[in-house]
């Protein structure tokens, strides 16, 4: 599959930074324009609505990609924010104070869960020299005292896909709370929603889905929804917003609950852009097309330096390598106008829809070159 380069802006050269920040569409421009600036400047009191309009196609383009309902999303700033409104609005349960969660997991998990200390949480980190992809590893740290159970999708230091249908059952057999990251999967693996039955998702868009920072998301079941009942609230957190009774505050039926005040609305439009263009292409085709690709890259390197799996089921949309000189490595990559990144487990690679076979046969030169 080929052709749908013309639909995004890239940087020059071969850009293989998805795993980072996707590409910015084309259209995403002309839709801030048109959905949340024109609005704006002419259309007073009733710019509201349009920007109302705004937030609800992302709701039903999230729910579109992950395959769940539109009202279950609520948008947010990003996943540290989403995940603090989570902790800190489950109702109390005397004797389940511990928070399970990775080493391996991306800091930010780490940072907002510590702070749970401050209201009675303790912290149970599954140690970074476990295999987390391994279900059993999470049954045995999540036990009795176990109220909140994290667990990242793909980890982004090394692409690894993590069997969360799997850990979420586990979590709901021993009474807990599950919480899935998908900032690093969300539009570069199948992600069904629907299927998992976790309580809660969090994510972004910066990454696969190139919608720009700042249009982050919280999913919840159900059932979940209506037993949290957040602290960091606002007006648009109540169920009628408008209804203005300083007195009365009720929490929205669905996960617009977590919203809070005064919204940011200009992340959500750009995101939209993003969205609208992967499903335009078709999520499922996107998925395949840049799996294909890793395929490409993985076949044409020497096994010896892949530090991230190889199996289309246990790994995300990243190759991680790690050669006998990976500064030589980073040095070919740059004269070759390579766009990558560097973590401790090695360089990051990852192609996206925007990318042809050129691009990744670049930087398999590369790779090849100082092997």
């Amino acid at each position: 599959m080929t052709g749908f380069r013309d639909r995004f802006v890239c940087p020059d050269g071969h850009y293989l930074l998805s795993h980072s920040i996707g590409c910015l569409p084309r259209s995403a421009g002309e839709r801030l324009h048109r959905h949340y600036l024109e609005p704006w400047a002419h259309d007073g009191a009733d710019t509201w609505r349009h920007w109302f309009e705004a937030i609800e196609q992302f709701r039903h383009y999230l729910g579109r990609v992950l395959h769940a309902e539109a009202p279950q999303f609520s948008p947010q700033s990003n996943v540290s924010s989403a995940l603090t409104k989570i902790i800190h609005g489950l109702p109390p349960r005397p004797g389940r104070e511990t928070i399970v969660l990775s080493e391996r997991d991306f800091p930010t998990i780490g940072f907002v869960a510590a702070q749970a200390r401050r209201v009675g949480y303790r912290l149970r980190f599954i140690s970074r020299d476990e295999n987390v992809r391994d279900a059993a590893v999470w049954r045995a740290a999540i036990g009795d005292d176990t109220r909140i159970v994290c667990a990242t999708h793909v980890l982004s230091n090394t692409g690894e896909r993590l069997p969360v249908r799997e850990i979420a059952a586990i979590a709901r057999e021993r009474d807990a709370v599950s919480i899935i990251d998908v900032a690093q999967s969300a539009g570069s693996v199948p992600i069904d929603l629907a299927a998992w039955r976790a309580d809660f998702v969090i994510g972004s868009c910066v990454k696969w889905l190139c919608g720009g920072s700042g249009a982050g998301f919280l999913w919840g079941s159900p059932q979940a929804l209506s037993d949290c009942e957040p602290i960091d609230v606002g007006w648009f957190s109540h169920a009628d917003p408008f209804e203005m009774d300083i007195r009365a505050f009720r929490y929205a039926g669905d996960a617009r609950r977590f919203w809070g005040g005064t919204p940011s609305i200009a992340p959500f439009v750009t995101a939209n852009a993003g969205l609208e263009t992967l499903l335009g292409i078709g999520i499922d085709a996107v998925i395949t097309a840049n799996s294909r690709r890793v395929d490409l890259l993985l076949d044409n390197i020497p096994p010896a330096c892949v530090r991230s799996p190889t199996d289309p089921a246990q790994r995300g949309g990243s190759v991680v390598v790690a050669t006998a000189d990976d500064e030589a490595l980073a040095a070919a990559l740059r004269a070759a106008r390579i766009h990558y990144d560097q973590r401790a487990d090695g360089i990051r690679l990852s192609p996206h829809i925007y990318n042809d076979d050129d691009d990744v046969l670049a930087a398999a030169a590369c790779i090849n070159g100082v092997r």
